[in-house]
């Protein structure tokens, strides 16, 4: 018996990036697919949609953005793009892939959301000083934050 499969031997494995994020578009896939929707994950080169959803009788579909990440902290990163790529019919599923033996949390949140959220947090940290007292140098990373929970769950969000 290997030591990820022994019960006795409960590690915590660390997943690289690429794998957190294959591994939180199956999981949102598959979460879809539980709570009846069809949802088909696009391939890489697809700008911008991870999975493309429907209802039942394909009457009406969403686009969904998949950002994942290991353990219980509500942030990820984004990058610019986000900020003026947004539409009624996009969302962002934010996943926190949490120990092997829990659930991962999902967080679905309206794309221009998440666009005005980055753009003015972005715009807030650049006025603010670094911890020595020096100006935040620009970059084309962001941020989203769910600290309170607000996101968490709200599939009834997408609407379908």
């Amino acid at each position: 018996m290997s030591q990820y499969n022994n019960p006795n031997n409960r590690m915590n494995l660390k997943l690289d990036s690429g794998l957190t994020g294959i591994a939180g578009e199956y999981l949102v896939a598959g979460e879809l697919s539980r709570r009846g929707y069809v949802a088909s994950i696009t391939l890489r080169n697809t700008r911008g949609i991870d999975i493309v959803t429907t209802n039942k009788d394909a009457s009406k579909s969403v686009g969904i953005q998949v950002k994942a990440s290991a353990g219980s902290r509500r942030s990820w990163i984004l990058n610019k793009k986000g900020e003026d790529f947004y539409s009624d019919t996009l969302f962002y599923v934010f996943v926190n892939l949490k120990d092997i033996d829990e659930r991962s949390d999902f967080f679905i949140v309206p794309s221009k959301v998440v666009a005005d959220y980055i753009k003015h947090g972005h715009a807030q940290w650049l006025k603010t000083p670094s911890k020595n007292g020096e100006p935040h140098r620009d970059t084309s990373m962001r941020q989203f934050f769910d600290k309170e929970g607000n996101y968490l769950e709200r599939w009834d969000l997408l609407n379908l």
